[in-house]
Order: structure tokens, then C-alpha cells, then sequence
């Protein structure tokens, strides 16, 4: 297991559904956030659009000089801003500017075709191939350490019964149509100080099954933050108290659930845990 001195972590939302009060940031249905801890700058998911080139602009970070970018799973919302990404690269060579080429860091089933209801693509925009031309392409199913106190989760464990696969979800691979109970999604935890921080995109594994995995991975037990959605849209109130239960249960106390979470689980969640306001342009640091 990595090692090494703690360094604090900063972590800048740069997409998320809504904004902060008095910040003039931009919104979008879809996520993206900015990780530095040390001297590793890592790009967590890309939401929809340029939302969130825009943002880092108004928050004044550069991001042509990024270490890794990171997804969290496949679904358009998540991955759609790679082609901003790609252009903004793209530009920077042609100009001759400075920048990084970063390591793209997934699951290797992100990149499968994505269904849900009449919708012919949902998932990724740019094929592996491509991505392969612009980024050195780390896939992994297993966890992946980005630096001694920052993990990429790989493939999640699925051990909370209540957390089921969401039903009607559909992906092709080699021309074939099939369930898709979502192995591609992940997480990154950073092991601080004062405990962990999992950083999540949308929790299609199931936020305990992500909490759980990530304590195991980083031999710490102690939580002191969870950010990001948690897809708690339509989770009925009996799956809503498991979750605070387990949870509660594994030591969590703070946690900012934003994105796809719902404002009704967001409420309900309230109840129990240190439930704080998240948006775009929030600034969060960590020990």
C-alpha cells in the first residue's frame, strides 16, 4: 500500500446541477470536478458541455496542464465535455502554447455503447481508439493509484443487497445488446489526516458498496467528507434508510451530495449526517 507524508487536498467543483448563491458560475445536469493534492492536478468526470472549461476559467485554473483526467462511468453527462478537453489540447499544440497531455484513467468498459429508453447513444462520444490518440489511456478494473494518497477504485463490489442495479439500463459490446449493471462505475477516495474523502460521479454501484470499497482499498476506516451524486432520484424511503444506516454505521458524518442525488433522499440524508450545500464553484480543502 502507498505510503508517504500527508499533503493536504483541494478539491474545486467545476459542473454540477446548480450553482452557489452570489457566485456567477454556470450549471448544467452533469459533473466535473478539479483535484490537487501535492503537486497532482486531476480532472474527475467533464459533465456535458464546456461548462466546465468555463468555470475553471472564473475559479482561475488552467486545465492544460492536468496530470490525469478521471471518469467515473460513461453516461453522456460525465464524459461529453471530453471533446472540449480534446479541442483545448488539440489548440494548445497547434499554437505551440504550454500544456500536458494527461493520462485518461477508467474503467475499460466505459467506452461501450450506452442505452436507455429510444436514446441510440448515451454513453461516451469519443471511442477508445480516439481517446488512445489524444491521452495515454490507463484502464483498469482494479484500484489504481494516482499518487500515495489518491486512488482511482477500479471496479466497485456489489454487497449491499438494497443497492440493486437499476433496472432497463442497456449496453452493446461487439454488436450485442445486454444488461448493463454498470461495472464501469468508480470513484476516487484521497486518504487524508483527518480521514477519507470519496469523491463520486453518479454512485450507480450503490454509495455504500463506494464508501465500503474505498475504506478497504485505503486500509482507513475513518470518513471526513463524500462528495457527489449519489442517484437517489426515486429510491424509495426503505432503500433511503438502509443507506443512512450503512453508512452511519461505517462512521460517515459529513458528506456534500449533489448532481443526480434528488432533492428528497438530499432531505432525507439531512436528517442524519452533516449535509452541506454543493454547486458549481465550491472550493473544499482537506488534511
Amino acid at each position: 500500500m502507498p505510503g508517504g507524508d500527508v499533503r493536504p487536498m483541494k478539491l474545486r467543483v467545476l459542473a454540477d446541477n446548480s450553482t452557489l448563491i452570489d457566485r456567477y458560475y454556470f450549471a448544467e445536469p452533469g459533473f466535473s470536478v478539479l483535484v490537487e493534492t501535492g503537486a497532482i492536478r486531476v480532472l474527475f468526470d467533464l459533465g456535458y458541455s464546456d461548462v466546465f472549461q468555463k468555470n475553471a476559467v472564473k475559479m482561475g485554473q488552467s486545465l492544460l496542464d492536468l496530470d490525469y483526467v478521471v471518469l467515473s462511468h460513461g453516461h453522456l453527462d460525465h464524459t461529453w465535455g471530453l471533446v472540449h478537453l480534446v479541442m483545448a489540447l488539440t489548440e494548445a499544440e497547434i499554437e505551440k502554447r504550454d500544456f500536458r497531455r494527461p493520462a485518461l484513467v477508467a474503467h475499460p468498459d466505459v467506452f461501450l455503447t450506452k442505452q436507455s429508453g429510444k436514446v441510440p447513444e448515451s454513453g461516451a462520444l469519443l471511442s477508445e481508439e480516439k481517446c488512445g490518440e489524444h491521452f495515454r489511456l490507463r484502464l483498469s478494473r482494479e484500484p489504481l493509484w494516482l499518487s500515495d494518497d489518491l486512488v482511482f477504485l477500479g471496479e466497485i463490489p456489489r454487497r449491499f443487497g438494497f443497492e440493486s442495479p437499476e433496472p432497463g439500463r442497456k449496453r452493446k459490446r461487439s454488436g450485442t445488446i445486454e444488461p448493463d449493471l454498470m461495472p464501469d462505475d468508480s470513484a476516487l477516495a484521497w486518504r487524508g489526516r483527518d480521514g477519507l474523502v470519496v469523491i463520486t460521479g453518479c454512485s450507480h454501484a450503490g454509495i455504500c458498496n463506494i464508501v465500503a470499497y474505498a475504506r478497504e482499498v485505503c486500509n482507513k476506516e475513518r470518513l471526513q467528507d463524500i462528495v457527489g451524486g449519489f442517484h437517489l432520484m426515486k429510491a424509495p424511503e426503505s432503500r433511503l434508510d438502509a443507506i443512512a444506516s450503512a453508512l452511519k454505521e461505517m462512521g460517515v458524518s459529513r458528506m456534500h451530495p449533489c448532481h443526480c442525488t434528488g432533492f428528497n433522499a438530499v432531505q432525507r440524508l439531512a436528517r442524519k449526517f452533516q449535509v452541506e450545500e454543493t454547486g458549481s464553484g465550491l472550493m473544499c480543502e482537506y488534511f
